[in-house]
């Protein structure tokens, strides 16, 4: 059954008008009172929503044939041969730091390096980066060095044994094992309550360093890193929204920015590990407001009505909001995506789904950036003096263990108007680039945009989410 012309912007105002109003009733909660802000939440999320549409109609009159399917690379340097392998002895000396500062350090979280590298600088900081600088990580991932020095070590020593992976990496497996280590690692920051104990973040790192060693000495380094290790899968998606790119070759190249999310290969649970992105960070931002908050206790004495103890109870509650979030983020996608298919019967859902997932890796940092911006800005600099005192035991290796956080570097009011542009702008780089392909399937120009009033919906509704859990969350 088609749907007719008129419904697609019927339904598209009301829901950006439900998106918008939705926002308004927070503005008693978080950042609102401590920035003191010039102007109220609603107005901010009415701006944001006129600049996506704004940027609509500039896309659709301005932009008629595709532009972002193509990287035109541009070569700038030849990297040295002695930086990836300086990299690579950074990467493999930081994680030596985390386990030893994490088994033989205090075990005060504050005062301990490990907790601040993995939550601070690895979880968050190595994201911005990878989207500033490009696929950094892998030549900063340990374990990825640590296969490669293996598997050159074997193929010298038994070159028979090592000539090629004992196993192939199953199709059907797809990107899931991935998507499990992101799920289990929300899991540990947002959920358990002994998250910042340092010795079993420690053991937990050394665990996940065998698992995806055992991993890559099997199936093979790359087979096993482009999709099993969930880090090196999560950092190589958002690097795909770098202008910087380094070739086969060696060489370092500017590209467009956004030009390689087009070609990320999709496959089996690329979908879901997005829609885990977006949805941990909204949980994150949920589970900080008065609405869960508020209704927390209620959910657990179902739990503890049951047997369970107060720990175990929270935990499963926590659980089971995370687990829902992510499945709302996936719903509302797939209500975008069934509102382009009505457009036209060319496409099936599932290639739709398939060919616009790339569009929603803009928001997924949008969402990291905006919601942690603030901890990777204050406690950032606590490495500052960790770095003088990774086992928080009095020493002061480089003199500057007596460093202090300063929290008077930027204003409340300044990162709220910085979390708001990185929302808008990663909305609006989804946009484009759900445009940009919309010119590619269909070969209608004006059938290509009647599509995108739906990925318009889209993009308005997760702004709107976005703006309202920072206001109901503060910083």
């Amino acid at each position: 059954m088609r749907v007719p012309r008129r419904s697609p912007l019927l339904l598209l105002g009301g829901l950006i008008t439900a998106a918008l109003l939705f926002p308004a009733g927070a503005l008693a909660h978080g950042i609102v009172g401590k920035a003191d802000l010039p102007i109220p939440v609603w107005l901010f999320s009415w701006a944001a929503a006129i600049v996506l549409v704004v940027s609509f109609v500039a896309l659709s009159t301005l932009w008629r044939s595709p532009r972002l399917q193509q990287q035109h690379r541009r070569r700038l340097l030849r990297l040295p041969r002695a930086l990836e392998w300086f990299a690579c002895a950074l990467g493999l000396g930081l994680f030596a730091l985390v386990l030893y500062s994490g088994f033989a350090g205090a075990q005060a979280p504050t005062a301990n390096f490990s907790v601040t590298f993995i939550y601070v600088i690895f979880w968050v900081g190595l994201p911005v980066l990878s989207v500033l600088l490009g696929d950094i990580f892998r030549a900063l991932s340990p374990w990825r060095t640590s296969a490669r020095m293996l598997w050159w070590m074997g193929r010298r020593l038994a070159p028979g044994r090592f000539a090629q992976p004992r196993l192939s990496y199953p199709p059907w497996l797809g990107l899931w094992p991935a998507v499990a280590g992101l799920v289990g690692f929300a899991w540990l920051e947002l959920v358990y309550v002994n998250r910042d104990q340092p010795s079993l973040l420690a053991a937990l790192s050394l665990g996940y360093f065998l698992a995806m060693l055992a991993g890559m000495l099997s199936c093979g380094v790359e087979q096993w890193g482009d999709r099993g290790d969930a880090f090196g899968v999560y950092l190589n998606l958002l690097s795909r929204m770098s202008a910087l790119v380094r070739d086969d070759q060696g060489f370092l190249c500017l590209r467009r920015p956004l030009s390689g999310l087009p070609e990320l290969p999709v496959r089996r649970g690329t979908v879901a590990l997005i829609c885990t992105i977006i949805g941990t960070t909204t949980f994150d931002g949920l589970s900080n407001g008065g609405i869960w908050r508020n209704n927390e206790p209620s959910l657990q004495s179902l739990f503890a009505d049951i047997g369970l103890h107060s720990t175990p109870a929270y935990e499963l509650t926590a659980s089971l909001g995370l687990v829902l979030c992510i499945l709302l983020i996936a719903g509302i996608y797939r209500l975008g995506i069934l509102g382009v298919h009505s457009v036209s019967d060319r496409y099936d859902t599932d290639q739709l789904t398939r060919a616009f997932v790339h569009t929603l890796v803009p928001i997924a940092f949008a969402y990291v950036l905006a919601h942690y911006f603030s901890l990777l800005l204050w406690q950032g600099q606590a490495l500052g003096y960790l770095i003088s005192d990774p086992l928080g035991d009095g020493s002061n290796l480089f003199g500057t263990s007596g460093y202090q956080i300063d929290y008077q570097v930027i204003s409340y009011a300044a990162i709220w108007y910085v979390q708001v542009a990185a929302l808008v702008a990663g909305h609006v780089g989804g946009l484009a680039l759900a445009h940009d392909r919309a010119l590619v399937i269909y070969r209608d120009p004006l059938q290509a945009i009647r599509s995108q009033y739906w990925m318009l919906a889209v993009m308005v509704a997760f702004t709107s989410f976005g703006l309202w859990l920072l206001s109901a969350v503060g910083t």
